[in-house]
């Protein structure tokens, strides 16, 4: 069975606004290597629907973009791609399919099929797969920056606290620090 990962860019202050944060060739590496490193991609309608306008345009060339940002393009591309969603099931983008039925036994059973792992990419989706307690790991970048604004990680709440044990603590030269925590038994 494969573990269920969140992974995202998160300010000092929470915020996971896609639009902050430092997107430079380093953050974009660090991201490639997790895609390397699991075996599918899981993201809500509304982070699906933001992905699949731009990413496949880079990975075909379209767009004029740095190498890293090609590279993480290009194997996401190839990467299987799991949304869920309750208003749509056509998902055209190359390996992108419709996660149906209840969350729970769906992204378990997702879970039992992916021995490389699941990345969850998806603030909303996250919060809810944690209140059902299948996330397994917590891969943070957190940027050197306070945003006062939202959205902010967490911002639907959870039911109780979660404990984790820190795993690894990484700098990378920009400022950000990569954050790898496990839950705690």
């Amino acid at each position: 069975m494969g573990r269920l990962t969140f992974s995202i860019n998160v300010t000092l202050d929470g915020c996971v606004d896609h639009q902050e944060g430092i997107a430079d060739d380093e953050t974009h590496a660090h991201f490639t290597r997790l895609l390397d490193q699991n075996g599918a991609m899981l993201w809500g309608r509304t982070t699906y629907e933001m992905m699949e306008v731009y990413w496949p345009l880079v990975a075909r060339g379209e767009v004029d973009a740095p190498q890293a940002l090609r590279e993480w393009a290009v194997k996401l591309e190839a990467k299987p791609k799991y949304v869920v969603s309750a208003t749509r099931s056509d998902f055209p983008w190359t390996n992108s399919h419709h996660v149906a039925g209840e969350l729970r036994t769906a992204v378990q059973e997702l879970k039992d099929r992916t021995p490389n792992g699941v990345l969850v990419g998806s603030g909303k989706l996250a919060t809810e797969l944690d209140r059902l307690d299948l996330i397994d790991d917590y891969k943070f970048l957190i940027h050197p920056m306070i945003t006062g604004h939202g959205p902010t990680l967490y911002q639907g709440g959870l039911p109780g606290t979660r404990h984790l044990d820190l795993i690894s603590a990484t700098p990378l030269s920009n400022g950000v620090v990569a954050m790898h925590y496990r839950r705690a038994d």
